[in-house]
C-alpha cells in the first residue's frame, strides 16, 4: 500500500510540475501578448488609449497630442486592418538610439484596405514595474 501512495505522490508531483512550467511565460510572448494589445487599440483609432498603454519613454519622446495626430495621419491612408502576421520577434538588451534595457522588435505582415500588404514593426520594453509595453510603432511599405 506505501508503493500505490508513493506513486500517487509522484504521479502528482509530476503533474503539478507540469502545469506549473507552463504557467511561467516567455519574454517574447510577453511582449507579443502586449504588442498585439496595443495594436488592437490602434487598429480601432485609439490613439490616445495608446499613448496611455505606451512605455514610458514613448510618452517622455512624444506629447499624447503629437502622437495622435502622427497616428491618424500614418494609419488613416492605410485603411482598415484586414489581416495581420507575425513575422519575427527579436530580444535585445541593446537598441541604437534607446537606453539599454529589455526589449523585443516584433515584424508583422500586415494587409490594409488601402495600402495593402505593409510590415508593422512595434518595438516593445520591459517596465521596471515588470509589464512589457510599446516603445516604438512604425509602418514599411515592403515594395519600396
Amino acid at each position: 500500500m506505501t508503493s500505490g501512495r508513493s506513486l500517487i505522490a509522484v504521479a502528482l508531483f509530476a503533474l503539478l510540475g507540469s502545469a506549473q512550467a507552463g504557467v511561467a511565460e516567455k519574454p517574447k510572448d510577453l511582449a507579443q501578448r502586449a504588442a498585439e494589445a496595443w495594436l488592437k487599440q490602434v487598429d480601432a483609432g485609439k490613439y490616445q488609449d495608446s499613448w496611455e498603454q505606451s512605455a514610458k519613454i514613448l510618452q517622455r519622446a512624444v506629447a499624447k497630442a503629437k502622437w495622435e495626430e502622427t497616428m491618424a495621419s500614418i494609419r488613416k491612408p492605410l485603411g482598415k486592418r484586414k489581416s495581420r502576421k507575425l513575422q519575427s520577434r527579436e530580444a535585445s538588451d541593446k537598441l541604437g538610439g534607446l537606453p539599454d534595457g529589455k526589449y523585443v522588435v516584433l515584424k508583422f505582415a500586415t494587409v490594409f484596405e488601402g495600402k495593402g500588404a505593409q510590415v508593422e514593426t512595434v518595438t516593445t520594453t520591459l517596465e521596471p514595474g515588470g509589464a512589457w509595453r510599446v516603445a516604438g510603432y512604425y509602418v514599411l511599405d515592403p515594395r519600396i
